[in-house]
């Protein structure tokens, strides 16, 4: 079973959510992991991509899209809308509002929920969803100037 980690706060910013994922994935990413990031939405994963450029001085994260029917990821950083890696990923990073079907294949998971009304409800329900499967989540509750 996975280690679930939930990073919440209540800081609702449109991309709030994105750069505290990008700064998780860049942690992973600099501790040697595989990084999946999954989201569903094409717009909101291309908008995390161009964040993972821009977040922070001198941040480099190595990652590129994972197609469906195209070679295997090369960069420690995958990002996905729907394709599953060959070989299960280190550390997952969910930006869907649905938990991933790969997401018991992970080793972490790492989920994350802003004061956004609709996104803490959706949250609140993976966050059940994850207790159900028998795995007690690990909440991380962040100040807003943590951000």
């Amino acid at each position: 079973m996975p280690q679930v980690d939930f990073y919440v706060t209540d800081a609702a910013g449109e991309d709030t959510r994105l750069r505290l994922a990008c700064r998780v994935t860049e942690k992973a990413y600099l501790a040697g992991h595989r990084v999946l990031v999954w989201c569903r939405s094409t717009g909101e994963l291309a908008r995390f991509d161009e964040l993972l450029w821009t977040f922070a001085d001198g941040s480099f994260v190595p990652h590129e899209p994972l197609a469906g029917a195209g070679p295997e990821v090369q960069s420690p950083v995958a990002l996905s809308s729907g394709a599953e890696p060959a070989a299960a990923p280190e550390v997952l990073v969910n930006l869907d509002a649905e938990v991933p079907p790969l997401a018991l294949q992970a080793q972490r998971v790492a989920e994350f929920i802003d004061g956004h009304p609709t996104r803490r409800s959706e949250g609140r329900a993976r966050f059940r969803q994850y207790r159900e499967q028998g795995i007690t989540p690990i909440t991380h509750q962040l100040g807003s100037g943590s951000l």
